[in-house]
């Protein structure tokens, strides 16, 4: 879908302060169904629906006539109505229908629409003007054996912070030592080597312990997903974790969890509970952290099994942060 502005709004195509021209997860398809859906991206309002046959779109959530919040409306025959009089837009932002006005030039008139993909179970939307490439997502996450469902939560702090304590190994046997990282807690004297690689897509990285390598592995999915691959015999489990700026100090955790076993829907709930302890045990560690977005590379303390979140944080450096 190509960003549509036009008329009235065309001095207001929307902005992504230190996230711009990004493809991002921004909600779970589960949670887009009848009813507008809004949510917030690095400070700006969009409001998410679904048009005819179910298509998902993503629209900024201000209405071209008088400002009002789109997501207050709804959704008829496959448009988002404006609660304050009736305008109704299309999903790519075009003004379908204006009440009381049959002479009304619609080919003037028009709201802003947002590139979207419906993918792995999540909407994605581009953060510019024209999409570039497509979402980096793994296959594995697409694979048609594997059931997708997740659950979201709020962390009080920079999404940079977020992501970078999910890239993050040499955490886990403290933060995490009654969940995933309980086997590491007795093994905490050994030397960690953290290896990782970059790829078209972001990196992905595994760990040494003592010169032996560690089951599992985990993907930097640019920008701001997460993909933990946790060892299971002849099965699979995958943690996809997006962190989704809201504000400068809020962020929209969507937690991902993607299974070839227990499929059924009734065993969704369990996997939901244990996904939202294990980011529990992270986010007042997170939310503590000073100052709330991650500071360049030589403001802060590092040491060897750092490399892969410096990675990180040099990349966010050069593309994204706010100058």
């Amino acid at each position: 879908m190509i960003l549509n502005v036009r008329g009235a709004d065309a001095h207001q195509k929307p902005t992504f302060p230190g996230f711009e021209n990004v493809w991002t997860p921004v909600a779970l398809s589960s949670e887009v169904r009848s009813a507008p859906l809004p949510v917030v991206i690095a400070g700006t309002r969009v409001v998410l629906f679904r048009g005819p046959a179910g298509a998902i779109a993503a629209l900024v959530d201000r209405c071209p006539h008088r400002g009002v919040a789109l997501s207050l409306g709804r959704v008829v025959d496959g448009c988002i109505e404006c609660p304050f009089h009736g305008w109704r837009l299309d999903v790519a932002g075009n003004v379908a229908h204006v009440p009381l006005n049959p002479d009304a030039k619609l080919g003037s008139l028009g709201g802003v629409a947002l590139p979207t993909r419906e993918r792995a179970g999540q909407i994605w939307m581009f953060t510019g003007l024209e999409p570039t490439g497509e979402p980096a997502i793994s296959e594995r996450l697409e694979a048609p054996d594997v059931r997708v469902t997740g659950v979201r939560a709020e962390w009080g702090a920079h999404w940079t912070r977020a992501m970078e304590n999910m890239l993050d190994w040499a955490h886990l046997p403290f933060v995490h030592r009654r969940t995933i990282g309980k086997s590491l807690v007795s093994r905490v004297h050994e030397r960690m080597e953290v290896k990782w690689e970059t790829t078209p897509w972001g990196a992905s990285s595994h760990i040494e312990l003592d010169g032996k390598p560690e089951p599992g592995s985990l993907d930097m999915r640019w920008p701001n997903q997460m993909n933990l691959f946790i060892p299971v015999p002849e099965r699979t489990l995958i943690m996809a974790v997006a962190c989704v700026p809201k504000t400068e100090t809020t962020t929209t955790m969507l937690l991902v969890m993607a299974r070839s076993f227990m499929r059924s829907p009734l065993f969704d709930g369990l996997f939901h509970r244990k996904n939202l302890q294990i980011a529990l045990e992270d986010k007042a560690i997170v939310e503590s952290s000073s100052p709330s977005e991650i500071p360049r590379a030589q403001d802060e303390q590092s040491v060897r099994t750092d490399g892969f979140t410096l990675h990180f944080r040099k990349r966010y450096d050069r593309e994204l942060r706010s100058s």
